[in-house]
């Protein structure tokens, strides 16, 4: 079985591309919304002292993301 990475599991300067979105709830439609949709390219740009939000760089926005909603979206980690 292939080891599935999420947006949270991404460090500071890690790019991944989005492959799936696993939550049915509004935060869904937000993230979509935002431009989070499946094939975007996503840069973690920083974690909070306390670790929680991350910000990521989502088509040239940074977006801050708490690890609750980040753990919720599927990626696949880009060189």
């Amino acid at each position: 079985m292939k080891y599935c990475r999420h947006m949270a599991d991404l460090s500071p300067g890690d790019r991944a591309v989005v492959t799936d979105i696993c939550m049915n709830t509004d935060m869904r439609r937000r993230l979509q919304d935002m431009g989070l949709i499946e094939g975007t390219l996503v840069e973690c740009v920083g974690i909070s002292p306390l670790g929680d939000p991350c910000a990521y760089l989502i088509r040239r926005t940074v977006i801050a993301l708490r690890k609750e909603d980040a753990s919720q979206v599927r990626i696949r980690l880009v060189a």
